[in-house]
């Protein structure tokens, strides 16, 4: 039986609610033994935290994303450390700078992006990294840091970009967008990257593949992502699984 792991779901959206549990039931029967659960807001967090706990299977990542930027206040960065000095995670995340939305402030965007890094570090835990128009600003900011470790999910950047952040010893998450033909750089990038870089996810309810488009995405279409990767490398789906369930467990540490 193929185990597989989803490094990046929000099983915790709203979308979810009438059928969870059917939800995880077909992610189980599909071989998805791990998901990460990443959070966008403080107000997500206590949600998060009950649905890992009812389900052993999910993990919870807890951060501030820069697309809810307007939910955000300072004093939540220290509630942030309160929080991961009272909870389980496996990630602070989902956490970055995105300079698509022209109306996401660029500098408190960095404001609380460098500060949750820091607090990941200190916590000696991984980051769940988002970028958009800002993949260079982003690696810059992981290498004058330091000391950080995590993966930049839903990556769509350069083959350059995606080498800099190896050489920093993130991953990259892939996911539903590689099964559309037309993404030619991705497939690329996945067909000739290192393996031991390399994260499956579905960012689910968002970014469905091509079989299921404008529909609800879910955990369960991980072995959609997998297939194609596996195409793409010239590789089997069990190989492919096998090593990017060791990538998610050696990075999240979910034993």
């Amino acid at each position: 039986m193929i185990e597989l792991t989803d490094s990046h779901a929000h099983l915790d959206d709203a979308g979810f609610d009438g059928d969870r549990a059917a939800v995880l039931q077909r992610a189980h029967q599909a071989g998805v033994r791990n998901i990460v659960v990443p959070a966008i807001h403080q107000a997500s967090w206590p949600a998060i935290d009950a649905l890992c706990q009812a389900h052993p299977e999910a993990h919870p990542a807890y951060g501030l994303h820069p697309i809810y930027l307007e939910q955000h206040q300072p004093g939540h960065l220290d509630d942030l450390v309160r929080w991961l000095n009272e909870h389980r995670a496996v990630a602070v995340g989902e956490i970055g700078l995105d300079f698509f939305l022209e109306d996401l402030d660029p500098e408190r965007q960095r404001s609380y992006f460098q500060r949750q890094l820091h607090i990941a570090r200190d916590f000696d835990l991984p980051v769940v990294v988002h970028t958009r128009k800002a993949m260079d600003e982003v690696t810059s900011t992981l290498r004058r840091i330091g000391g950080l470790r995590g993966v930049v999910h839903s990556f769509s950047g350069s083959e350059q970009q995606a080498e800099q952040l190896w050489q920093l010893g993130f991953c990259i998450g892939i996911g539903g967008p590689v099964t559309y033909e037309r993404a030619q750089r991705l497939r690329r990038i996945v067909a000739n990257m290192p393996i031991d870089h390399l994260l499956l996810e579905t960012d689910a309810p968002d970014q469905p593949g091509a079989a299921h488009r404008g529909q609800r995405n879910e955990p369960a279409r991980l072995t959609e992502v997998l297939a194609t990767v596996a195409q793409l490398r010239g590789a089997s789906e069990q190989d492919i699984a096998a090593a990017t369930t060791v990538n998610a467990r050696k990075l999240f540490r979910f034993d």
